[in-house]
């Protein structure tokens, strides 16, 4: 495709504008994961700092927060990794909020003051974080038997608390090793009841932030990771829905073959679904997951929506992704069985050409990323920005990209030329790719939060194929005041770019 014609198309674009359920009308929205908000302990929580970011982009003009799943994290840190599809992160807990309640002490509080660096101490989460957490959930178990909040959360959620709690009281009671590795099979009532009381006050503190957040116009985009982790609770509890073994091995795994990302292709070790099982009886636990989440975010962005289509599977043992083969997906049964909800579907990487074609018929906006658009010759590139359509979300980058000025400075001398072809010299790149994707004709467009502070390629959150070193990036209290001083130039940058695209 021209870009004459990828322009031509844009305006006929936005003259007949694109039906999306996700963003019913064009909005943008800032991209950071609560891990990476300032605070006062070892990992941003969902407490005053997350109010204030709230404030601060709500003052800018942005009305969606975007966010990676929430889910409790295991050994690698990833959230795209979690233990559950249904459970929240305590780690996230607000340990003021817990003070609060009586449930820690300010002096077990202060232990856990922050330290000096920029990055996210995991060290500490584990050793120090995790203990404070389960005295206050000791102390919570006593106090809110009785509690009418909490029986009501026990019984609307029962669906998947009694499963995901008897698993962390198993994994616990097991030294935390893989299920594989389990010799205890009898759940401690104690420890059932402890991660009842981390999961209740979770839902207690992201519902507050939620209501926080729409009282300021601003609503939360969540992250649907499309795979399971394979030593988390789902595998453990539901062997029948995925490709495992006897045993509960998988049979095969996921991954993508060698792409921009990763010339090994990536291998994720995700056991893969029994689509036939999911079938046939309607797609029911992926509608009631993603019904929970539509309880905790307004839309949500389907990862990996080429796995719906077809998914690369590599059989189990394989030392790289590369000797996978694609096999077939459910396709439009599944998108039709959501029943019409608040989703988009991430359809970066390397795609077949039906996955198109189903993201139109099940009627989703797919993505555009700028920093996608000039690695190659332009036709038939829908990053590339004058072939932006109406019915794509525009990022500046995602979280597994490197920061525009991160990747501005290590873009090729082609790379560059294109870039300048279309913009001219960048002196600041963040902000001239930052108004691109908000003048764009997507349907919305989300910028992450380093771009919008204009950081370098230090503050990158993850490297796809890398499995060290990721998602550690944290914003310093100067960062956030700088952001809240910057606020007034970005919500003037945001009505521009609207009257552009108008």
């Amino acid at each position: 495709m021209s870009a004459a014609r990828g322009a031509r198309e844009s305006d006929a674009a936005i003259a007949q504008p694109f039906a999306c359920r996700a963003f019913p009308r064009r909005s943008a929205g800032v991209l950071l994961h609560p891990t990476a908000l300032p605070g006062f302990g070892p990992v941003g929580s969902l407490g005053a700092e997350a109010r204030r970011f709230v404030d601060i982009i709500a003052s800018a003009g942005f009305s969606w927060w975007q966010v990676c799943p929430l889910g409790p994290t295991g050994y690698g840190d990833s959230p795209y990794q979690a233990l559950s599809v249904f459970a929240g992160n305590p780690y996230l807990l607000d340990l003021a909020d817990l003070g609060a309640r009586k449930l820690l002490t300010s002096e077990e509080i202060a232990t856990l003051r922050r330290g000096n660096d920029q990055r996210t101490d995991y060290g500490r989460l584990w050793n120090e974080l995790r203990p404070i957490l389960q005295t206050a959930a000791r102390r919570g178990a006593l106090i809110l038997k009785q509690n009418a909040a909490f029986q009501r959360f026990r019984e609307k959620q029962s669906s998947w608390l009694e499963a995901w709690c008897r698993f962390a009281a198993l994994r616990e009671a097991n030294g935390f090793t893989a299920p594989d590795k389990w010799t205890i099979d009898t759940a401690p009532a104690g420890l059932i009841a402890e991660a009842e009381v981390l999961q209740f006050l979770f839902a207690e503190q992201w519902n507050a932030l939620r209501e926080y957040s729409h009282g300021k116009g601003v609503q939360f985009f969540g992250d649907e990771p499309i795979y399971v982790s394979a030593d988390g609770c789902d595998a453990k509890t539901r062997p029948e829905l995925f490709q495992l073994d006897a045993a509960g091995r998988p049979l095969a795994v996921a991954g993508v073959p060698p792409d921009y990302f990763a010339a090994d292709g990536q291998l994720w070790g995700n056991p893969l679904y029994a689509w036939e099982r999911h079938a046939a009886d309607g797609y029911a636990w992926w509608k009631a997951r993603v019904h929970h989440d539509l309880e905790l975010f307004d839309a949500i962005r389907i990862d990996h929506f080429r796995g719906i289509h077809d998914y690369w599977s590599v059989p189990a043992g394989a030392p790289n992704a590369r000797e996978g083969q694609w096999c077939d997906g459910p396709g439009l049964a599944f998108t039709n069985a959501m029943g019409g909800l608040p989703l988009v579907a991430e359809d970066l990487g390397l795609l077949s050409p039906g996955v198109n074609v189903l993201r139109k018929a099940s009627g989703l906006p797919g993505m555009s990323v700028l920093q996608f658009g000039f690695g190659g010759p332009p036709e038939d590139n829908p990053h590339f920005p004058t072939n932006i359509t109406a019915d794509r979300v525009v990022y500046t980058g995602t979280h597994d990209n490197d920061t525009v000025v991160g990747w501005y400075a290590q873009a090729s001398t082609e790379e560059r030329a294109r870039v300048e072809a279309v913009f001219g010299m960048m002196e600041t790149p963040h902000i001239t790719l930052a108004e691109a994707a908000l003048g764009s004709p997507g349907i919305a467009a989300f910028i992450p939060v380093q771009d919008l502070l204009g950081l370098g390629a230090e503050a990158r959150f993850n490297t796809p194929g890398n499995p060290q070193g990721n998602w550690g990036w944290r914003m310093s209290e100067l960062q956030l005041t700088t952001l809240a001083a910057t606020a007034g130039a970005w919500k003037q940058r945001l009505k521009a770019a609207q009257r552009l695209s108008a």
